[in-house]
C-alpha cells in the first residue's frame, strides 16, 4: 500500500481553500479531489471559520477588553493575598497572647 505523507495546511492556505468555495463557488467535492483532502476535513475548517469569524471584526477590542478583566483580577488577588497575610498575622498576635495568658496563669 503507497501511504502518502500527511499534508499539513496553514491557516491563510486553510482561508483560501475556504474562500474558493464561498466566493469563486468550487463545489467541495472539486476542492477535495485537487487537494487530496476528505470532505469532512473541510467542513471541520468551514465551521471553525465561522465559530471564530467575530474575531476579524473586533478591533482589538476583545483583547482590551480580556486584558482588563485579567488585570481587574489580578488586583482582586492581590487585595486577596495581602488580606490573608494580615488575618495570618493577627491570628499569630492572638495565639501568642493566648499563650502568654494562659502561662501567666499557670495554665500549660
Amino acid at each position: 500500500m503507497n501511504k502518502q505523507p500527511r499534508r499539513h495546511f496553514s491557516e491563510p492556505e486553510k482561508v483560501a481553500i475556504l474562500k474558493r468555495h464561498l466566493i469563486d463557488k468550487v463545489p467541495v467535492s472539486d476542492l477535495c479531489d485537487e487537494l487530496h483532502i476528505y470532505p469532512n476535513q473541510f467542513y471541520d475548517w468551514l465551521k471553525k471559520f465561522f465559530e471564530n469569524g467575530h474575531h476579524a471584526f473586533a478591533n482589538g477590542r476583545s483583547s482590551r477588553q480580556a486584558k482588563a478583566v485579567e488585570d481587574a483580577k489580578d488586583r482582586e488577588i492581590e487585595q486577596l493575598k495581602a488580606k490573608l497575610t494580615r488575618k495570618n498575622e493577627v491570628m499569630a498576635e492572638l495565639m501568642e497572647a493566648h499563650a502568654e495568658l494562659k502561662k501567666s496563669l499557670g495554665e500549660t
